[in-house]
């Protein structure tokens, strides 16, 4: 006799807290569902119990999201802190190649320098690597992953690194990257002003698709070792300086109060970034500083415009009467910090209004990974659309236009799965949805969709461009998906939803269908392949929540009946009699009281219409299929 408990049924979530509190993996919430079930519960008590699972899943994705973005943000400002008190340049390097490899999970990360007297570029810090070779090894300018970054002074990312051709292969190289095992690398540029002097790279032994916010990550801690390098030779100037000018009192009084103004404002900076400050605290503190005034001008300034045109990169620069210096991380230009009043700077403070530009920037990450934290809190607009169709419109709109996706065109929505060996193994499909979920959000990124980890695959709702089909595009995403993951994808798409927006219960029923189209597939034996409903015969007219009746006889036996209609022949008569007297030419002829020569005459006509293949047993299933739903079709118009 099943019964339920009375905690089970009036406190739902109590099991999920207690998880939550231990910080439970996430298989364990399945737990409280199955020994429910096991018990016997009534099903409204097992739906609060899966409703208050999801919830609870969600709140620890979420405090999993923030514990990694306060990983991240103390690991940036103990960086920030290493370099306030530069002693051992090494020793920084050493740090910020150590954090960039434990925040970003890679096996291996490293940082490698370019030399100007030998003309080449050379290993300074590793951290993970195993081969000697790899450790020691002196590279031409212009070879491999990072000669493109140094040539571009811009990121690179692989995931395969020796299936990559857009970058120059060399024995040498190989042979390194070889030894040390290494497949995905992501490599950032170490500027100087507009001189690239290094590169700064985390690498994985296995593929490995690198998000947008791991690479603007890896970006920051390069700046941070740019900073530490010119830190260093700034000092190795200055104690050369100080050497020449031993006897000039006054000068070194000078130069000694430009190091302690700037030591000051370092502190100052320090301080704010430590303690959550603002970006006016750092404006006001680096006025009172410089003797100036300072603003933040955001990213759709004039001033900033000015930045962007001149590509300083961070290297402050005159406009007029003032002084710019780009606020940037990941080589997004977020605005730019302006100086008045200081018509002359000397090099030291013009490095104090830089290193304050970067401080800003690390603010205003932290500024945007709180946004994104509390967006998602809410609830990704995919999910929301998915399963919460009666949100406001305008909201979801705004919402998109804000991730330049518009949900008033066209869209199709694609689920999508690995397909590989063991792919029924519970820890398995849980990795493989992350990292199909990564490739996806990439894919969707730059077509200005949405996308979203769920069933064990992903979900993407992509705009249809001019001419594109839902099979076409379903087919492009599987090659695109596999070739970024090296495994099969197999791919599912729905029908066209004119307008997401404007009847968001439309993506649900639209996600139902490119499921049962991505399971048909898989049956079918076509795994790595994407297809539309339409593109599965009158398998796919009973997947299709539309029911494209005309669509289908139309694409099965549309040139027959178009012959009739032109000619005034009696084909489709011809065809339905002979599959109905068992494909009997002879038997046809005497119910259409016709000549048997006039019945050959007609299949070949036939045949010549439909192509050769038209009496194997699948097509003539199809053909039997369309001729009874052409005949129906006066009888089911409304």
């Amino acid at each position: 006799m099943s019964h339920d408990h009375p905690q089970l049924s009036d406190h739902p979530e109590a099991p999920y807290l207690a998880l939550l509190a231990r910080g439970a993996p996430a298989e364990a919430y399945d737990r409280p569902a199955l020994l429910a079930r096991a018990d016997g519960a009534r099903p409204e008590a097992l739906a609060r119990l899966d409703a208050a699972k999801r919830l609870a899943l969600r709140v620890r994705a979420d405090l999993e999201g923030r514990r990694r973005r306060e990983a991240e943000l103390s690991a940036l400002f103990e960086t920030a802190h290493d370099l306030a008190g530069l002693r051992d340049l090494d020793a920084v390097l050493r740090a910020i190649v150590q954090r960039a490899r434990s925040l970003l999970g890679t096996e291996v990360a490293y940082l490698s320098l370019n030399d100007p007297t030998a003309g080449d570029t050379y290993m300074r810090v590793t951290e993970g690597s195993v081969a000697a070779r790899f450790q020691q090894l002196r590279l031409g300018m212009g070879e491999g992953l990072g000669g493109l970054v140094a040539q571009t002074a811009r990121p690179y990312v692989t995931a395969s690194y020796f299936d990559d051709e857009r970058f120059q292969h060399t024995s040498t190289i190989d042979s390194g990257v070889r030894d040390e095992g290494l497949v995905a690398i992501l490599g950032v540029p170490l500027m100087l002003g507009s001189t690239v002097i290094g590169v700064l790279f985390a690498a994985d032994r296995h593929p490995r698709v690198f998000a947008r916010e791991e690479i603007a990550l890896l970006g920051s801690f390069a700046a941070h070792a740019a900073v530490a390098i010119d830190t260093a030779n700034l000092l190795a100037e200055t104690r050369s300086a100080l050497a020449e000018l031993e006897k000039a009192n006054e000068t070194i009084r000078n130069h000694s109060a430009v190091l302690e103004r700037a030591s000051e404002v370092h502190d100052r900076l320090t301080e704010l970034v430590l303690r959550g400050g603002g970006v006016r605290e750092v404006a006001d503190a680096v006025s009172e500083v410089l003797d100036g005034t300072v603003e933040f001008a955001d990213a759709d300034s004039a001033q900033a415009a000015v930045l962007q045109l001149s590509g300083s990169d961070g290297h402050a620069l005159r406009h007029g009467a003032d002084w710019l210096a780009g606020v940037s991380a990941g080589g997004e230009l977020l605005g730019a910090l302006v100086l008045h009043g200081q018509p002359g700077l000397d090099p030291v403070d013009r490095r104090t209004l830089e290193r304050a530009a970067m401080v800003t920037s690390l603010l205003l990450l932290a500024r945007r990974s709180a946004g994104e934290a509390e967006q998602r809190v809410r609830g990704e607009l995919l999910d929301d659309l998915l399963d919460a169709p009666g949100r406001d419109p305008l909201l979801l709109r705004e919402r998109a236009a804000r991730l330049r996706a518009d949900l008033e065109a066209p869209h199709v929505v694609l689920a999508a799965r690995i397909d590989g060996p063991d792919a029924g193994s519970a820890a398995r499909r849980t990795a493989e949805g992350r990292r199909i979920g990564s490739a996806a959000a990439y894919l969707a990124t730059t077509r200005h969709g949405l996308a979203s980890t769920r069933d064990g695959g992903t979900v993407l709702l992509l705009p249809l461009g001019p001419g594109d089909t839902p099979a076409e595009v379903a087919r492009g995403v599987a090659k695109q998906l596999g070739t970024a993951l090296r495994e099969p994808v197999t791919v599912g798409a729905s029908a066209v939803v004119a307008a997401p927006a404007a009847t968001p219960p439309a993506i649900a029923t639209a996600y139902a269908e490119a499921r049962r189209c991505l399971e048909a597939l898989r049956l079918l034996g076509r795994s790595g392949e994407g297809a539309a409903a339409q593109d599965l015969g009158f398998l796919g007219l009973l997947l299709a929540d539309t029911r494209d009746i005309a669509g289908f006889v139309e694409r099965t036996i549309g040139a027959v009946v178009a012959y009739d209609r032109r000619r005034g022949t009696d084909l489709v008569r011809t065809l339905d009699a002979y599959f109905a007297n068992g494909m009997s030419p002879a038997r046809t002829k005497e119910h259409l009281h016709v000549h048997v020569n006039t019945v050959a005459q007609r299949m070949e006509r036939i045949g010549r219409l439909l192509g050769p293949d038209w009496q194997c047993p699948a097509r003539a299933l199809e053909i039997q299929l369309a001729l009874r739903l052409h005949v129906a079709a006066p009888a089911m118009a409304p």
